[in-house]
């Protein structure tokens, strides 16, 4: 794209006192090279941050002390400067209060398109939070919290994980994964009363373990990447309802490897929706399949190394050209070329140096020149 550049924004597992979010450029034209811009300290786990391109905002959240033994979320927000990449904080608010010893730390967010609200998960409290957003774009005060209840039978889900609230194309409803509860609930944001109001859950197999979310281009289905026992389920979606209606589930790795040695993380659409890309941690690899956009079902394209070990977390550039990788054990950032014609990929040589990365986001920005 002319006149623009592309900047890749970090968060990473860090104390305060090391830099948690960084800032990249990337170069395309040179092959999909990494040049760090910038590097943000006094964030403690800031893993998972949200990009506003149009308005030059980012988020992050983070965790803090709640000053009795426990730990809570905050989410902290900076702008950002497009021409020389710095960040400057704006402000920070805690989005996630906890009780006495308790444990509500964030480990998603996510944010509407009118820049009314921003939606957090706290995976350690079960719960889900609603963040008005000032007018400009400025975290404002936790407004509503939606608490999810119950237990499944097997290990990790002894209690409700809310893990990712995304939401659908129209943006008529948010659909909440609970990995300790195998399910996806609906909600709907009530603009009015500033609340979360629960529409229905779609189940999940026992042992799943849903994580990310993500629906194709045409709005008509959607997948979510199952962490406990390294599978995709694919659901066709009724828009005017906001319902999911599986469809088929598929199997992340290979015949030989056993899903007991390996957990899911990440999931994402090609622009055009013809292929579908998820991470193995463990195998340590990116799963392509083939995306049949009537059915929803799902065939297998390959498998392919990230070059370092827990692929936490990885983005498509908004081109399709390139795929990033964020290994967290690998310590590093790992860029692959896409063939757009059938979706493979294809390691570029091109790294970056990251400590402990657990989500990567890419946006265009305007060009100085």
């Amino acid at each position: 794209m002319k006149n623009t550049r592309l900047l890749l924004f970090t968060g990473s597992y860090a104390s305060a006192d090391e830099s948690g979010v960084q800032v990249f450029e990337f170069n395309g034209e040179a092959g999909g090279t990494l040049t760090l811009l910038d590097k943000v300290q006094g964030i403690t786990n800031p893993t998972f941050v949200n990009v506003d391109a149009a308005e030059g905002r980012l988020y992050a959240i983070g965790e803090k002390a709640n000053g009795a033994g426990g730990k809570e979320g905050e989410v902290v927000s900076f702008a950002i400067d497009p021409q020389d990449g710095r960040l400057m904080e704006l402000n920070r608010i805690s989005t996630m209060p906890a009780a006495d010893s308790g444990q509500t730390t964030t480990c998603h967010i996510s944010r509407d398109s009118r820049n009314e609200f921003i939606i957090v998960c706290s995976y350690h409290g079960g719960l889900v939070g609603l963040v008005s957003l000032d007018q400009e774009g400025l975290p404002l005060r936790l407004e509503d919290t939606a608490v999810h209840r119950g237990q499944r039978n097997l290990p990790g889900q002894d209690k409700p994980h809310p893990h990712s609230a995304i939401f659908s194309p129209d943006e008529k409803y948010l659909f909440v994964s609970d990995l300790g509860l195998d399910l996806i609930r609906a909600y709907k944001i009530n603009r009015d009363t500033k609340t979360l109001e629960a529409l229905g859950d779609t189940m999940l197999h026992e042992g799943a373990g849903p994580r990310h979310f993500v629906f194709h281009p045409d709005g008509k289905s959607a997948y979510v990447i199952n962490e406990l026992d390294s599978t995709v389920t694919s659901f066709l979606y009724d828009s005017a309802a906001g319902t999911l209606q599986t469809a088929a589930t598929i199997s992340t790795l290979p015949e030989d490897y056993p899903a007991a040695g390996n957990s899911c993380a990440e999931i994402a659409l090609s622009a055009d929706g013809l292929f579908l890309y998820g991470s193995n941690r463990g195998h340590d690899s990116i799963v392509v399949y083939a995306v049949n956009p009537a059915t929803a079902r799902l065939t297998l394209v390959e498998h392919v190394s990230t070059h370092g070990g827990h692929p936490r977390h990885f983005a498509l550039t908004p081109d399709g050209a390139y795929l990033i990788a964020a290994n967290r054990d690998g310590n590093n950032l790992v860029v692959f070329s896409v063939d757009r014609s059938s979706g493979r990929l294809s390691f570029t040589g091109n790294t970056a140096e990251v400590s402990k990365p657990v989500c990567v986001k890419p946006a265009y920005f305007p060009s100085a020149e």
